[in-house]
């Protein structure tokens, strides 16, 4: 009766893991692995930066680097200070070719 449990334990969690093996194996966009560190390297090299900024909304701030280098910044920030800082940060990081922003400004109340 034991077995049976475990075997219905690892064929639930196989079936539960299956969707993000699959979900994984689909970024087939990037020519190849060393792009995909490259790019993560960028974004992680942006995200502290930014936070070493201390900007009020760095929390809001979502950063994406494509393959080409582009780094877009999506979110929403208290001032269009912030914004530019933020974009400015993005800009001088090493790596990054150009910074597209979707940044919102939306002040405290």
């Amino acid at each position: 009766m034991r077995r049976y449990g475990l075997a219905a334990t690892c064929f639930v969690i196989g079936a539960s893991l299956a969707p993000i093996a699959a979900y994984s194996a689909g970024d087939t966009d990037r020519s190849n692995a060393n792009a995909y560190v490259k790019d993560s390297v960028i974004t992680a090299k942006v995200k502290t930066k930014l936070a070493t900024e201390h900007l009020g909304s760095v929390a809001n701030i979502r950063v994406d680097t494509d393959k080409d280098g582009v780094v877009y910044l999506s979110g929403t920030v208290r001032s269009m200070d912030e914004a530019n800082r933020a974009i400015q940060v993005a800009r001088d990081t090493e790596g990054v070719r150009s910074v597209n922003s979707k940044l919102t400004v939306q002040p405290e109340k």
